[in-house]
């Protein structure tokens, strides 16, 4: 009888560890499955945050590539002006007129996307996370190949600037005042004094530098239009990634 007794106790005292040895192994189980959906909760709204901020951006960089556009079809227009009055041998502009043109003329001005959102998504992971792969294509267009094209065509575009900048202040010997609280991007200019050279305004070496300037502004135009396609995509994504 007692020894009935001690095994049954046994079996007891088995299954009770064993109820409890589950109980802890559950608990763990329970635990790291918690644990895992908590990281990947604040992975996501930190996923969500980061998208937030680049929604921002996106806007941001929408408004600058449309300064930029303005500013360059402008540029077209003083060019064609200029061109216009050369051909009629300078009966159509005066010699201010003429060169405030000239000064008009900005070809030089570059888009410099803000790209610090996108690489800390990159560094977080987050981009991964992202659900929708349209979207990560279009970050990846953007922020790569589009920007590595800017940066090059800005690049052969800023060493004509500089060769179009010092040919006009080399021959036209220009003074002018400058406001740097006025303008767009980097301030106004007035013209103060000016020795009008009219043999180098009507001058091939003059006309071909036009000519030059209006292809550039062409060019980047069409590249502008296409990195604003690339963000106006991004931009409706973007929104619909926050939705769902």
């Amino acid at each position: 009888m007692q020894s009935e007794q001690n095994i049954n106790s046994a079996r007891f005292s088995w299954r009770r560890r064993s109820i409890e040895l589950i109980a802890i192994v559950a608990s763990i189980l329970v635990s790291f499955f918690l644990e895992d959906l908590r990281q990947k909760n604040e992975e996501v709204e930190k996923k969500n945050e980061l998208v937030s901020d680049l929604s921002i951006v996106i806007s941001e960089d929408l408004k600058q590539i449309q300064a930029l556009q303005e500013t360059l079809e402008g540029s077209l227009t003083c060019i064609a002006q200029l061109q216009d009055d050369i051909a009629s041998n300078h009966t159509e502009m005066t010699d201010m007129e003429a060169l405030e043109a000239v000064l008009c003329v900005e070809v030089g001005h570059s888009f410099f996307p803000q790209d610090g959102v996108y690489e800390q998504m990159v560094a977080t992971g987050a981009l991964e996370l992202i659900e929708d792969n349209e979207l990560k294509r279009q970050l990846l267009e953007i922020f790569t190949h589009l920007k590595d094209r800017n940066y090059a065509t800005s690049t052969e575009i800023d060493s004509f600037n500089i060769t179009f900048r010092n040919a006009m202040l080399a021959n036209f010997r220009i003074r002018f005042s400058y406001d740097s609280d006025d303008g767009v991007f980097y301030g106004s200019r007035k013209i103060e004094t000016k020795e009008f050279n009219s043999q180098y305004y009507q001058s091939n070496e003059f006309f071909g530098l036009l000519s030059q300037g209006s292809l550039y502004a062409n060019m980047y135009l069409r590249q502008l239009n296409d990195i604003r396609a690339g963000y106006q995509a991004v931009e409706k994504l973007a929104r619909n990634e926050l939705a769902s």
